[in-house]
């Protein structure tokens, strides 16, 4: 075992016994992650870090599963088309291991609890949240896409008006005690971030592809 290994496992586990700045985070997460992180993701990776880190610091916060599947699924959709895409399992390993959570259990908790809401439509994805629920849930942004998207993958959400799908949402998070308003915030910039996210990666694409065309005619 190298030094350089040895003197990194020595403070990631004297950090692991204290609460981690934004800053020890910070450098945990480079130095499992030593690769470049294009532009258009770093952003979002920042984000996420310093939210998973203020989490860690919450006494009354869980890592339950709506928590669970909110982190792997926005993960996911946020990091669509990153390349190279092998880095990715890595990089949300050492997003989770740079602020006090487990990457492997958080996705065994997520895949698992998706797989009891599969196929249900939104009456009975609320039913099934208000039993599975814990009363005191943590609110936080990343809860709240979960529940967010558990409601989206029910089956019959899609035949449904956009009006009528945002007052089941609504709804859905008053009936969990949860703000209803807060969660209306968080879901319209993430789908905000998605779309920009989106017309960025075209833009990228252009100019590639205009980019080629010009260095081939020379």
């Amino acid at each position: 075992m190298s030094q350089h290994t040895l003197t990194l496992l020595r403070f990631t586990y004297k950090k692991l016994k204290e609460k981690l700045t934004v800053s020890d985070s910070k450098k945990l997460f480079h130095q499992k992650f030593p690769y470049v992180i294009p532009g258009l993701y770093k952003r979002i990776v920042d984000e996420m870090l310093v939210e998973l880190n203020l989490l860690n610091h919450q006494n009354e916060f869980m890592q339950e599963h709506l928590f669970c599947v909110g982190l792997t699924e926005t993960f996911k959709e946020l990091m669509k088309g990153y390349k190279p895409e092998k880095n990715l399992n890595l990089l949300f390993e050492s997003l989770c291991s740079s602020t006090n959570f487990d990457a492997k259990e958080i996705k065994e908790i997520s895949q698992k609890f998706q797989m009891e809401f599969k196929n249900k439509t939104y009456e009975d994805t609320l039913k099934l949240l208000i039993e599975k629920s814990n009363s005191k849930l943590y609110p936080s942004r990343i809860l709240n896409l979960g529940i967010y998207i558990l409601i989206l993958n029910s089956q019959d959400i899609n035949d449904k008006k956009e009006s009528e799908t945002i007052k089941i949402i609504s709804d859905i998070f008053d009936k969990l005690n949860l703000s209803s308003n807060k969660a209306e915030k968080d879901i319209g910039i993430y789908k905000s971030t998605i779309s920009k996210m989106e017309q960025a990666k075209e833009l990228i694409e252009e100019l590639r592809i205009k980019d080629k065309k010009k260095q081939d005619k020379q």
